[in-house]
């Protein structure tokens, strides 16, 4: 009898939502038709994009440096080496042993870094060489610019190493233990460049004039550059994002017949990359002519190419309020060659400098956490940037457009932004222009104020 009872009453209840449906035009509130607010969607997709240079950008204490001889089909050929300083060990006065020193070996390690290649691994040899600097980098912090030429013995290779690109391969070295057996040991993905064992010994172990102190040896070795081949290596080549970080020397010392084997460890403490970008003919038109709306635009990283927005269609927007806006970019596909993981949205003021869309710093917006800019989030294949309120002081005329930008982006400040130029990250983004269906687009959902 229990269950009777509870199925009479649903279906009482059935029967009641039923019957109260019949005329949909009953639910709901009233509504005064002259306080009514509509919401429109405008998918403006006359977002007009011009290709141009980078600033200058700062190219020395890189947490990774770019080392890259890249013929990129779509841009030109890139090119970027890497000055060094080198140390005593300890950075201080160095004892050379006593006895009959052998220099085994001497390899300096190329670590990869996060992101560590770009371009073709597949099908490219490399050939890395170093030479020694015949300038001594300045110490510090002070700053190099992409505009710095190193000077450096052409003439003489010190190191040199052919190999194929594997960022994500361990590797297994001879680690020496004093006191017991030399081991294996594996290490984290990098290329293991050997050096001259002469050249080193020379520098190291033959006079403690030079190695009173880690100033007097720098003014003597001034440092090392390190370079791609042009003639041996092969393919269209790429970029690698690596740390040199040590040079490891592996002696054995005899004294009176006592023979013990070591490492000397040299640290690399300042790393510099000298960047040249080598734009193709049709890249170069783009620069050169600002006036006409490009059907691709570039963004590229190492403080190459960025690429200006211009938003004609706002002047049809009259006393309206902008509920939300967002600026959609769908890269063209390019291969194997993957888009930037981000990228930075910036404008300029009335002194044309750069500083910070208003999106990017309104607390309502989370900061960087809501602003965008990165590729496939929250969207697949794209790039988003919230810009509701930096479009609706553009319709107001509260801010004026003195110049808006798209940039590379530090990938790796997750939770903060940065608009200025840099030497990374590596990689490139192609942007669709007017005629394409995947052309950037500026999404509007907006009220009329009647």
């Amino acid at each position: 009898m229990k269950f009777f009872r509870l199925d009479l009453l649903t279906l009482l209840i059935s029967l009641f939502i039923l019957n109260s449906c019949k005329n949909p035009d009953g639910i709901g509130l009233d509504v005064d038709e002259r306080n009514q607010q509509s919401g429109t969607l405008m998918a403006d997709s006359n977002v007009v994009l011009n290709t141009l240079r980078e600033d200058s950008v700062i190219v020395s204490n890189l947490t990774r440096t770019p080392l890259g001889l890249f013929n990129d089909p779509e841009l030109g050929v890139t090119e970027s080496s890497i000055a060094t300083d080198i140390n005593l060990p300890g950075l201080a006065k160095y004892e050379i042993p006593d006895g009959t020193i052998t220099v085994d070996s001497a390899i300096m390690s190329l670590k990869y870094g996060t992101n560590g290649f770009y371009g073709d691994s597949s099908n490219s040899v490399f050939k890395v060489n170093i030479h020694q600097l015949l300038e001594k980098p300045i110490g510090g912090n002070y700053v190099y610019y992409n505009s710095k030429t190193w000077n450096y013995n052409t003439n003489t290779v010190i190191g040199s190493k052919t190999f194929i690109a594997r960022s994500h391969d361990t590797l297994k070295v001879t680690a020496i233990v004093t006191g017991k057996p030399d081991t294996i040991t594996r290490v984290l993905p990098q290329v293991r460049v050997p050096l001259n064992t002469d050249f080193i010994k020379n520098l190291l172990f033959t006079s403690e004039l030079r190695t009173a102190s880690n100033d007097v040896f720098q003014n003597y070795a001034k440092g090392f550059f390190i370079t791609l081949d042009k003639n041996s290596t092969t393919g269209a080549g790429g970029v690698l994002g690596v740390t040199p970080d040590t040079l490891h020397v592996y002696i054995r010392v005899n004294d009176d017949g006592d023979i013990d084997t070591t490492i000397v460890n040299i640290p690399i403490t300042k790393r510099i990359a000298q960047i040249t970008h080598s734009y193709t003919e049709e890249i170069k038109a783009l620069i050169a002519d600002q006036n006409t709306p490009n059907t691709r635009a570039y963004i590229q990283g190492m403080g190459g190419l960025r690429v200006k927005v211009n938003f004609p269609d706002l002047n049809k927007l009259k006393n309206v309020i902008i509920n939300r806006a967002e600026l959609v970019i769908t890269p063209v596909s390019a291969n194997q060659f993957s888009p930037l993981p981000r990228l930075m949205l910036y404008k300029y003021d009335l002194a044309k400098q750069r500083t910070y869309i208003e999106d990017a710093v309104d607390a309502r917006t989370g900061f960087s956490g809501l602003f965008g800019g990165f590729y496939n989030a929250p969207i697949k294949n794209e790039y988003r940037f919230l810009v509701t309120t930096y479009i609706q002081n553009l319709v107001t005329g509260k801010t004026k457009d003195y110049g808006t930008y798209i940039g590379a982006a530090n990938e790796a400040l997750t939770t903060s932004l940065d608009y200025s130029p840099i030497a990374y990250p590596i990689e490139r983004t192609i942007l669709a222009g007017k005629n394409s269906p995947f052309r950037v687009k500026l999404n509007i959902i907006y009220t009329d104020i009647k």
